[in-house]
């Protein structure tokens, strides 16, 4: 049996999901999932399918879809083989509760991907990494290695064909050139003060203000800081009991539990990005 991830988008217009469903069903394919979105504002449909076959050929699957539908509906579609195992690295510097949740999850199964190495620009969380048996690089990063750091980087990314990456409380700018080649590949994670409270010490300012909500926010990185498309967020109600120890204790916590939803959404094909928003398929 093989399972394919069909996602769709298009201009919104009559006969999409009929014209789909019935294209599978004439390929004798069974529709297991099937969600879709009209953006009203753009006007713009967005589809995703799951089905099974009992016999399939990609390339005549793919081939067919394209001349029968996707250039009929002028549609920008990707299609993924389900049971794919994309490759993720993990980029971190001195935060460790990322790092021990992902290595946690990805040892008892529950991220369906495969983790070929960390890379770190300290080397503190060494002993993590071989804990858990995954290959370390420690790449320093200062203003005079910065580029030789990135080539290194990028020489480590294309050996082991690193399909997305996350960065697990990596304190590093990453650069357009790496962008470029991961877009809507890199992961991000950091607290929701952005940003009414930046700095080094963005609990400590919120606590001055007694906050009365914490949160986190996992999105794609962009060139422009923290402004990437939204994966997913979450908040914790605080109170003026909690001291600053307690508001990072609190923070950590969602931090990892959003991260590593935003993460399960991507690599189970959920996400589909469009004028640097994004469309969740739950």
């Amino acid at each position: 049996m093989k399972k394919i991830i069909l996602q769709i988008h298009c201009k919104d217009q009559p006969a999409i999901i009929a014209s789909v469903t019935n294209f599978i069903s004439e390929h004798k394919g069974n529709i297991v999932y099937i969600d879709q979105h009209v953006d009203r504002e753009q006007n713009i449909f967005f589809m995703r399918i799951e089905s099974e076959f009992e016999m399939f050929s990609m390339d005549n699957f793919t081939s067919n879809f394209k001349t029968v539908l996707a250039e009929t509906f002028k549609m920008k579609w990707r299609i993924y083989n389900a049971e794919d195992q994309p490759k993720m690295a993990i980029f971190v510097s001195k935060y460790d509760h990322c790092l021990y949740d992902l290595l946690g999850r990805y040892r008892s199964g529950e991220l369906h991907c495969d983790l070929p190495f960390i890379i770190s620009n300290h080397i503190d969380l060494k002993p993590i990494a071989d804990n858990f048996n995954v290959p370390f690089y420690h790449i320093p990063v200062t203003q005079d290695t910065k580029i030789d750091a990135e080539k290194q980087q990028l020489e480590l990314l294309k050996a082991h064909q690193v399909d997305f990456i996350v960065l697990a409380r990596y304190m590093q700018i990453v650069s357009g050139k790496l962008i470029d080649l991961y877009k809507n590949k890199i992961i991000n994670i950091h607290h929701s003060f952005l940003p009414a409270f930046i700095g080094a010490k963005p609990y400590h300012s919120a606590l001055k203000r007694g906050v009365k909500i914490i949160g986190a926010t996992s999105h794609y990185i962009t060139e422009e800081l923290d402004a990437g498309p939204i994966i997913e967020q979450d908040v914790a109600r605080v109170s003026h009991t909690y001291s600053i120890k307690d508001l990072i204790t609190k923070g950590r916590d969602l931090e990892k539990i959003v991260l590593a939803t935003a993460i399960k959404h991507h690599i189970n094909r959920k996400v589909m990005v469009y004028n640097n928003k994004t469309v969740i398929f739950y």
